[in-house]
């Protein structure tokens, strides 16, 4: 295996090269007049490269025939061919276009390969989401340090962001449906390729789309989360609920765990940075999930750039039921005859550790897609500087919901062998619900005791 290492040098010149928090981020009207023009409603670049990544042109609009809501996603670019593998004996050549996690990948494991199709650029949003983002631009600020949000409700807070926070900041805040129910499933396989299944159903509310939503209570709440476990039976029926607050330097992330063993309720601080992820068998943090999640205050956050890579995108045949859970797992990776990859742009942001905080990832190296503010990619070093795991996060775009959300998304560990995924729905009979009718009272304490089913 090829051990890629950031050296401390290496570390303080990037620290030093740190593009500074302002206290203010909004931009001036006139450098927001650029969205719906030469930017796309929420900021990315409306036109093509001249090659392979085609303009943006409104997105995906027309429901595939046949489609069903609430049954699975078919894929509207099925019948694009293949272009090309990157694979052992050619990946020098693409390189450039890689993340070092991707290359490691590819010569770590000698059936890992990246299948690249032609790029399609298929998000857009609704209406609402839009025209907050637009009023976003000029009145959205920072607030204590990057590590907070203020005049922000919703939609993109920085469609022209010009600090590495504040791209992180449009993932975390980034259109995923106002209210939606997702059936999926984890798996961490052994190096043999055997695994169990543990199965979640979550539900994602934000704040705005509550049924008694009052703007003036709870302010600083973006989204509710609540997830249950259904499966296997030593778990069934464990439940978590979070309250995901806007600024957790100011007010921590609330978090509460349901134990149905113990039927009672507990506060779950340890929920949030590098506490162990739900039954990931120590794959994975609470901040690995969704790629990234919760405080930005334990790193410097630098904006390196934008720059065009090789990411997964339109993810629709990862997601197809036509192949079942024991197709997709194998021995080191997930099996990428399922996979797609294409050129898009991205915005690459690096976070390093802070001087005096803890986590077990010192830097970490993320790659954002310009039209989604999805993460994409992200390498993550320990604090050898040494590369230590791969995230990707294979992307769907929901065209019913007008949201994009992830087929799967994988955590590879480069050291031991084992990965991590979770998010598959392949055999799951209703993977997306989406318009819950929920008020403030469907996520309190009291309502997750209730909720517990033995």
């Amino acid at each position: 295996m090829t051990t890629i290492r950031i050296t401390s040098l290496g570390m303080a010149l990037a620290a030093a090269a740190l593009i500074p928090t302002a206290a203010f981020a909004s931009v001036s009207e006139e450098k927001a007049s650029a969205l719906g023009k030469s930017l796309t409603p929420i900021g990315a670049e409306k036109a093509g490269n001249g090659g392979a990544i085609p303009a943006w042109d409104g997105g995906l609009k027309n429901l595939p025939a046949g489609f069903e809501p609430g049954g699975a996603y078919i894929n509207p670019y099925a019948d694009d061919e293949r272009l090309f593998d990157i694979n052992r004996s050619n990946v020098d050549q693409y390189k450039d276009k890689l993340s070092p996690g991707q290359v490691a990948m590819i010569k770590r494991y000698d059936d890992y390969h990246i299948p690249v199709y032609p790029t399609h650029r298929p998000a857009n949003f609704p209406e609402k989401y839009t025209t907050a983002t637009l009023e976003n631009a000029t009145k959205v600020n920072l607030v204590d340090d990057g590590n907070g949000l203020e005049n922000y409700v919703t939609g993109t807070p920085f469609p022209i962001p010009q600090s590495g926070v504040e791209v992180v900041w449009n993932h975390i805040t980034r259109y995923q449906g106002e209210s939606s129910k997702r059936t999926s499933v984890q798996m961490t396989p052994q190096t043999d390729g055997s695994y169990s299944v543990v199965r979640f159903e979550d539900e994602l509310t934000y704040r705005t789309a509550l049924r008694d939503y009052d703007p003036n209570e709870d302010k600083d709440v973006l989204f509710f989360f609540k997830q249950e476990v259904t499966a296997p039976a030593r778990l069934t029926g464990n439940l978590l609920l979070v309250h995901e607050t806007l600024n957790q330097t100011k007010e921590a992330r609330r978090a509460w765990i349901y134990n149905a063993g113990q039927k009672r309720v507990r506060r779950a601080p340890q929920v949030a940075y590098d506490g162990p992820g739900t039954a990931a068998d120590g794959m994975r943090t609470s901040d690995n999930f969704d790629m990234f999640n919760g405080a930005p205050d334990r790193y410097d956050w630098e904006l390196v750039g934008k720059k065009e890579m090789y990411i997964p995108y339109n993810s629709y045949g990862l997601a197809s039921p036509e192949h079942k859970y024991e197709d997709i797992i194998k021995a080191g990776h997930i099996n990428q005859d399922f996979t797609r990859y294409e050129l898009h742009r991205v915005w690459h942001v690096r976070a390093t550790l802070k001087e005096g905080e803890r986590h077990i990832y010192a830097v970490r190296d993320m790659y954002v897609d310009e039209d989604t503010w999805q993460i994409a990619l992200v390498d993550h070093y320990d604090g050898r500087g040494e590369l230590w795991r791969v995230g990707e996060a294979h992307g769907i775009f929901l065209y019913d919901a007008k949201a994009t959300r992830m087929a799967a998304e994988a955590l590879y560990d480069l050291l031991s062998g084992r990965y991590i995924v979770l998010g598959l729905s392949n055999e799951e009979s209703k993977p997306y619900e989406f318009d819950l009718d929920r008020s403030s009272r469907d996520y309190t304490p009291a309502a997750l005791s209730r909720s517990g089913i033995r």
